[in-house]
């Protein structure tokens, strides 16, 4: 693993999207000098936050070799392509058209169709103008992550694109996408029944140095036990 002063991660450890980059650094070998904003006190929507990411939404990835008029690259998605056109292996997308399209399909059902409804913007809305007490809010994300996953579930069986991984038998963007809705249901001690592809492919997505090393508990900030 290389140590980059290249870049600075914004990060915290307990977001879904913010695992997503560091599993895509730690595959690409570089480490990134991280900048935790912690989201449980409000820093993301403080003055000099909200700067870098108007939205107040982590992470944010700032390239210290692009320039004075370089802006920070936002959302997890965009790091990961960036990353994977700075860095081209290992290659986070297949070589085929129908593949990579396939691949980000699969990416958006989780960071596009499932993440956003469970990010802490929405339950703070939800648990205020919303009225939801605790016990809403935990229905409302076991509604959200079990309809995302056996939505992907039932893809997964059924495509002939399915491997080892997602897509065939090398890691991508959509594993990386997978795995950072599984850890962060683990977070919220929260199971879906039903689904054993993706547990199949969560398992062997754990066995991997880069998707172990960017676990949220082990992350700085991140609760002991």
């Amino acid at each position: 693993m290389t140590t980059s002063a290249r870049f600075e991660l914004y990060s915290f450890w307990r977001t879904s999207a913010t695992y997503r980059v560091r599993v895509a650094f730690n595959l690409k070998g570089v480490q990134p000098h991280e900048r935790n904003v912690n989201l449980d006190t409000g820093e993301q929507r403080g003055e000099a936050f909200l700067k870098i990411n108007p939205l107040g939404a982590i992470p944010a990835l700032l390239d210290n070799e692009a320039g004075a008029s370089a802006v920070p690259i936002t959302q997890s998605i965009a790091i990961l392509e960036f990353l994977d056109e700075t860095y081209p292996s290992p290659a986070l997308l297949p070589t085929d058209p129908h593949g990579r399209a396939r691949v980000r399909s699969l990416a958006a059902m989780l960071v596009a169709d499932t993440h956003p409804l469970i990010t802490p913007r929405v339950k703070k809305y939800l648990t205020t103008a919303g009225g939801f007490d605790d016990a809403a809010w935990r229905a409302w994300q076991i509604q959200w992550f079990t309809t995302g996953l056996q939505a992907f579930e039932q893809r997964l069986a059924s495509e002939p694109g399915t491997g080892t991984y997602c897509h065939g038998d090398t890691v991508t963007l959509a594993d990386i996408c997978l795995a950072s809705i599984i850890v962060v249901m683990r977070v919220f001690k929260i199971e879906v029944a039903n689904i054993p592809t993706i547990d199949r492919i969560m398992a062997t997505c754990e066995k991997h140095e880069a998707f172990a090393k960017a676990a949220p508990a082990r992350q700085q900030g991140a609760p002991q036990p």
